[in-house]
């Protein structure tokens, strides 16, 4: 058949008023093979438009088998009805999945449209389209269940937004099922990449420092800039000894009298907050940053941070034995000499340069 006759079609129109349910279905199959007969260069706007009357109005009284039918029939149809499509979209999930996986019909409009309204399971079969933009994403991370989240981050295809980033990172900290996924997408901004650091599983770790290690500098300058625009700091309060702990820091440090074994001889004093100051101070990081390290048992940040101040191997070692619980550390000395001597100075210090972005920034604030 090279064209549709506007007459059959008025035909099967007029016979759209068959009562019979049965012939109703026939008719709709009819209907749907002439649509898939069409010319090799598809139908033009009047017989799309008259095909979609039609399909349209038989599909609405038919049973849901024949609705899923007719779905996956238009869901790779180069071209096909979209009032159509958009109400299959609409339908249950039997019947909304093959045109919301691959309907080439659902541009970005109707897609975000959909994400806004429909429920989670619409939402996680349009995280896996390859079409996606950053429109849609952004809807679909405003609305989704950290299960539909997840199905969109696994989707290499579907851009995130800056914004969207975000939001993705700050609901992954809270969610270990989303680290990995989180982790492992390649267009994640560097900067928000290590923000998940102390989130993370250390085999995620390591893919963190893999990154850092191969970011060129330019890279590097922009994702800076970009983590100080968002940055804000959420750690609580300050100990209630810091003020007092922080003068006799800054007289010890007015007399020339502050190093790093100033910062053991605290650990082993069970000066912590001082320690903590001391520690902050020489690694250029910020006061939280650095108690979070230690009350989390950090070591693998630690030695990031030793290794970028040039502490040797035997004052990170002190420092393990000291914070980790006493013959914990001795028995894994090798481990975590090891840990240290293996981590490049260079990565080490791409890696410290994003940490210290929240110290830089507060200091900005408070200016």
């Amino acid at each position: 058949m090279n064209q549709v006759q506007p007459n059959k079609l008025a035909e099967l129109i007029a016979l759209a008023s068959e009562p019979s349910s049965a012939k109703r279905r026939e008719l709709l199959r009819e209907v749907t093979d002439l649509f898939f007969a069409g010319p090799p260069e598809g139908h033009n706007a009047g017989e799309m438009q008259l095909f979609d009357g039609v399909m349209g109005a038989l599909a609405d009284e038919m049973e849901q088998e024949v609705r899923a039918e007719l779905a996956g029939r238009l869901a790779d149809a180069a071209a096909a009805p979209h009032r159509l499509v958009r109400t299959l979209a609409c339908d249950d999930m039997a019947v909304a999945g093959p045109v919301l996986a691959r309907s080439k019909a659902l541009g970005e409009a109707d897609l975000v449209a959909l994400a806004k309204v429909r429920g989670q399971e619409h939402l996680r079969v349009i995280s896996g389209r390859h079409d996606l933009t950053t429109a849609v994403s952004d809807v679909i991370v405003e609305r989704g269940d950290d299960a539909t989240l997840g199905a969109l981050l696994v989707n290499p295809t579907a851009p995130l937004s800056r914004q969207a980033s975000e939001k993705v990172v700050d609901r992954a900290v809270e969610n270990p099922a989303l680290h990995e996924a989180v982790v492992d997408r390649h267009d994640l901004p560097v900067d928000l990449l290590n923000e998940m650091y102390f989130s993370v599983e250390n085999k995620l770790r390591q893919r963190i420092m893999a990154r850092n290690a191969s970011i060129d500098p330019a890279a590097l300058e922009a994702a800076l800039e970009a983590g100080r625009k968002r940055l804000a700091t959420r750690d609580g309060a300050l100990p209630a000894d810091y003020n007092q702990a922080e003068a006799q820091v800054r007289a010890l440090r007015a007399r020339g009298a502050i190093g790093p074994q100033t910062l053991a001889g605290f650990l082993r004093h069970n000066e912590r907050t001082k320690f903590l100051i001391a520690l902050s101070e020489m690694a250029e990081i910020d006061f939280h940053t650095a108690r979070r390290i230690v009350d989390r048992r950090e070591l693998d940040a630690l030695a990031i941070i030793c290794r970028a101040a040039d502490f040797d191997r035997a004052l990170f070692l002190t420092f393990a034995v000291l914070i980790l619980e006493p013959g914990q550390a001795m028995a894994k000395a090798q481990e975590y000499g090891k840990l240290y001597s293996d981590l490049p100075k260079d990565t080490a210090l791409r890696t410290m340069r994003f940490w210290r972005m929240r110290r830089t920034t507060g200091d900005v604030a408070a200016a």
